[in-house]
């Protein structure tokens, strides 16, 4: 069953066919017989509830990610995921922390530990070049910018 994001109100798809000539799909619900009836659904995600014995092992749902902290491997703390969007074939955190907002993309080789079970993820600080700065001391024959 298909609810629009943030309410409960059920949708069902008695039809479903891709767009021909662009990316998205053309569906028709049950519970709406016309395309006026619809308009309050563009733009806006569509959800669905999938039960916990039909999830798959080592995957999660965007929301179980949302407002999980995140840390490097050296432990700093990077912030916490405000918001995951796709951009291509992968996932992209959207970590708001010290560093002010950082994105993330979810790939292995970044991602060391996903654990959003145990409200943490651990990233590869030295991959994303997310090292803490060096504090330079400044001369006092350099030029001011």
């Amino acid at each position: 069953m298909l609810h629009p994001e943030g309410t409960e109100v059920p949708l069902t798809v008695a039809r479903a066919e891709p767009v021909a000539d662009g990316p998205g799909w053309w569906l028709t619900f049950r519970e709406r017989s016309g395309r006026a009836e619809v308009e309050d659904l563009r733009d806006r995600y569509l959800e669905i509830e999938v039960p916990p014995d039909e999830q798959q092992p080592g995957t999660y749902l965007w929301h179980e990610i949302l407002g999980v902290a995140v840390h490097a491997t050296d432990g700093r703390d990077l912030g916490v995921v405000r918001e995951v969007y796709r951009a291509g074939e992968a996932e992209v955190f959207v970590v708001e922390g010290p560093r002010g907002e950082i994105d993330i993309p979810a790939v292995r080789g970044i991602v060391v530990d996903l654990a959003p079970e145990r409200g943490e993820i651990v990233v590869d600080a030295d991959a994303l070049d997310l090292r803490p700065r060096k504090r330079r001391e400044k001369r006092r024959d350099e030029p001011r910018p």
